[in-house]
């Protein structure tokens, strides 16, 4: 029998309250107890950057992440970026620059260029590529996917600069 806790989880600004066994992954709850399938499960084993939801700001692999150990914290998953029926700067780069093939991996893309994108506006073409470097895609080659990350840098900005 599985011990069960309740846990206050904040995900993308609304709160849950869940009685869940303590060994629950987030990636589990986000998308079994939340319904928010959006944050995919790729390998369970924080490989392929698939599951990459914010937490408190920060990328992290949802599926090494115990759901208690987000209690109070906020988490951001892909449904929380885009805002006002319009979609994130990211997002709406990513469709632009055909970095969307099979739309497996784009969840955890995004949500670790957004982290970037916050951390450092304008970032190199080589910070762009370290900041992905968790998430694996097997469809794009990640030429296009750098593209958009600074495609999104410079329309955020109102500039045409991503750092060389």
């Amino acid at each position: 029998m599985s011990v069960k806790q309740t846990v206050r989880l904040k995900v993308n600004g609304d709160v849950y309250n869940l009685e869940i066994p303590a060994h629950r992954t987030l990636l589990s709850v986000i998308r079994d107890e939340i319904g928010l399938t959006g944050t995919k499960e790729g390998c369970g084993t924080g490989d392929c950057g698939a599951c990459t939801v914010l937490l408190d700001g920060k990328p992290v692999n949802a599926c090494l992440v115990l759901a208690v150990e987000a209690r109070d914290r906020e988490v951001t998953t892909i449904e929380g970026v885009a805002g006002d029926g319009a979609l994130h700067p990211v997002q709406q780069a990513f469709v632009e620059k055909g970095a969307v093939q099979c739309g497996f991996c784009t969840p955890g893309m995004v949500l670790s260029a957004v982290a970037l994108l916050k951390e450092n506006p304008r970032p190199s073409r080589d910070q762009v590529k370290h900041a992905i470097a968790g998430n694996l895609c097997r469809c794009t080659g990640y030429v296009r996917i750098v593209d958009a990350v600074v495609a999104a840098a410079e329309r955020m900005n109102g500039s045409n600069g991503a750092a060389d």
